[in-house]
């Protein structure tokens, strides 16, 4: 599971500090008038909600920036548990010890991603398991969080899916408005293998002769974009039946896609469905930092 890029991770609890506590250094005037900086304990990161972590990662991130603006040493972070780990509410997730004025300036910035991320995470596994020994595997989207792609893909790969392309750089997909404006399927696909030649082309198609016609153009990765199920088996049966002369053709069914749908849509020979509600529409899952009973001070 490829991990998150140090440098982005850096930037974006950087930019999520800020956020929450103005410029840098910035500050928490509650936390900061009511605690003195010498106090010291520790905190239980606790899953309110049973599901799949991920973001855990973000935590010595999140802490030690907090500790650099404040002056103070950086909490140690104890982790029980990985990212992609199911968990039950009231599983102990990490331990957090050090300042209680970081740990608690630390607090949102940190629960914020995390929970993000393994409500990501925890949506996803739900269609990896629904997809559990169909062959096919459920991908996710650029329908993303503005600057979080990055954890949120990150997170679906937590929680058993895969990630389709990461951007507009990395993959050709070829859609409808660009068939429209390039004046066909053919044209469309000969134009980004003349002008970007290093990269995988993907292709719409909405009917069967569409489906075809990417294929004869060139096209091994086509997107059955909101197919009943018994065209898109028609489909995949008529570009199966071509593949001993075209090769293998990939195959993605999108659009429209319900978890109660997952194994009749899998049953028609796809090799993926993606869900952009994976990332668009998963609800956070609960998690909250709990202050150990007996913080003390080393005040004199």
């Amino acid at each position: 599971m490829t991990a998150l890029d140090p440098a982005w991770l850096a930037r974006t609890v950087a930019i999520a500090l800020d956020e929450d506590l103005g410029p840098e250094p910035g500050r928490d005037v509650t936390t900061q008038a009511t605690i003195p900086p010498e106090t010291v304990g520790a905190a239980d990161l606790v899953a309110r909600q049973d599901g799949v972590v991920a973001g855990l990662v973000v935590i010595p991130e999140v802490v030690g920036q907090v500790a650099a603006r404040l002056g103070l040493p950086v909490p140690t972070v104890d982790h029980r548990v990985a990212d992609g780990a199911r968990v039950a509410r009231g599983d102990v997730l990490a331990v957090l010890t050090g300042p209680v004025q970081v740990l608690l300036v630390a607090e949102r910035t940190l629960l914020n991603l995390a929970s993000r991320a393994s409500g990501v995470a925890t949506h996803t596994r739900r269609w990896a398991d629904a997809l559990d020994g169909t062959g096919a595997q459920v991908l996710d989207t650029r329908k993303t969080t503005p600057g979080l792609r990055a954890l949120e893909k990150y997170a679906v790969r937590c929680g058993g899916g895969t990630n389709k392309r990461m951007g507009l750089y990395d993959v050709a997909m070829v859609k409808d408005n660009h068939v429209v404006a390039a004046g066909s399927v053919v044209a469309a696909v000969e134009a980004v293998r003349a002008r970007f030649p290093d990269v995988t082309i993907q292709v719409e198609a909405d009917t069967l002769a569409q489906a075809l016609e990417a294929v004869a153009a060139g096209a091994r990765f086509l997107l059955l974009d909101n197919m009943p199920t018994q065209l898109l088996a028609e489909v995949v049966a008529a570009v199966r039946g071509g593949e001993l002369s075209t090769g293998r053709v990939e195959l993605e069914a999108t659009g429209n896609l319900t978890l109660d749908r997952a194994r009749e849509v899998a049953s028609t020979g796809v090799d993926y469905l993606s869900v952009g509600g994976l990332t668009h529409s998963s609800p956070i899952l609960d998690l909250a930092l709990d202050l150990e009973p007996g913080t003390t001070s080393t005040r004199r």
